[in-house]
């Protein structure tokens, strides 16, 4: 493991950005697995595509797609919606599923944004609940050699949806995840902090406990806490006492609370109101107003045709003054079990 440390992302100066940094592109990989929406997986294209054309107002959308005859099919899904194609890149690499948050590449930067790279973590569908995923499992490796970009692997699992970040050191991240036994169970706690910090190139790691009802993802921090800048976070609470979500994310409120940022500053946090349960036979979805995506001109916010829509909304935009907030509706998206930040992730723009 020294060894493997001693010539780290890290050691060589680079660091992964904040989401806010300027990107770009987003990565995306489109939706075409029947299981992950069974008896739903044409109703998720119309906000799908939605999401895809306010993204691309400010930057490139790449994505991966499996064959010419899909890329066709997207192609004539986002016309629909009046999306800018001359702003969507495909890239011909199969995937077994959509979820590009966790299984696509992890972008890092150094001298001062001038240099990039991508770290390939090992993927293993959160816990081989979700087999086969070797093609997703190679995503950031075909990424990287694509873009001729320096690749660095850890050799661990990781997932981009369970790490937080500030853009000054601080990593945030959930025991619940982190530290399951169909992760990586040879690592202590201990050992898996080094890896983030020395992969990530971050300073400090603040551990919150765990994540939503019906998060089959083992605990996801971008379901419940999101920085917003370098010492503010926004974090989901529930108000319902009697709600499964009440105590813990309670639990989680007060221990944001006792945190600290590593020149000693408390963390500034904003709570943002859960949805009612969203149900899907019988079953409770993820849903969650944390689940937004920072692009360079938006902020895409899921929404639930939910009382608490409006104010989650009204919340977001007091905490990104400088973004448009968009909500689009992810009542058939969230069947998936995920939402429009665990579908994306950013590269970040290189800066001369």
């Amino acid at each position: 493991m020294m060894n493997l440390f001693n010539d780290s992302p890290k050691k060589q100066g680079y660091a992964f950005p904040p989401e806010w940094a300027q990107h770009e592109a987003t990565w995306l990989s489109w939706p075409h697995k029947e299981a992950s929406w069974p008896g739903k997986l044409d109703t998720v294209y119309a906000p799908y595509c939605e999401f895809i054309k306010v993204v691309a107002k400010g930057e490139k959308v790449r994505i991966n797609i499996n064959d010419e005859e899909t890329k066709a099919f997207a192609i004539s899904e986002l016309e629909k919606v009046g999306a800018d194609l001359t702003q969507v890149e495909f890239f011909l690499q199969p995937t077994n599923d959509a979820w590009c948050r966790d299984h696509g590449p992890a972008f890092l930067l150094r001298n001062h944004g001038a240099e990039k790279a991508v770290v390939d973590w090992d993927y293993n569908a959160w816990g081989d609940k979700y087999p086969p995923y070797h093609l997703d499992d190679v995503i950031p490796t075909t990424i990287a050699k694509h873009f001729n970009l320096p690749l660095f692997n850890p050799g661990i699992v990781m997932e981009g949806g369970s790490v937080e970040f500030n853009g000054a050191g601080t990593i945030l991240t959930t025991t619940a995840c982190l530290l399951n036994k169909n992760r990586n169970p040879h690592l202590s706690k201990e050992q898996i902090e080094q890896y983030l910090l020395e992969f990530y190139g971050a300073e400090q790691v603040l551990w919150l406990g765990d994540g939503i009802v019906g998060d089959d993802t083992d605990g996801h921090i971008d379901d419940i806490t999101r920085f917003v800048n370098a010492n503010t976070v926004l974090t989901v609470v529930e108000s319902n006492p009697l709600d499964d979500n009440y105590q813990l994310l309670h639990e989680n409120l007060e221990a944001l609370r006792a945190m600290r940022l590593p020149n000693g500053e408390a963390l500034n946090i904003i709570t943002l109101p859960m949805p009612s349960p969203v149900i899907h036979e019988d079953t409770r979805l993820p849903a969650s107003y944390a689940n937004f995506y920072i692009a360079n001109k938006v902020v895409v916010v899921p929404t639930f045709r939910d009382v608490n829509d409006g104010p989650a909304l009204e919340i977001i935009r007091n905490a990104f003054p400088d973004r448009e907030v968009v909500g689009i509706d992810s009542t058939d998206i969230i069947w998936g079990l995920g939402s429009f930040h665990c579908l994306s992730q950013q590269e970040p723009a290189i800066t001369l």
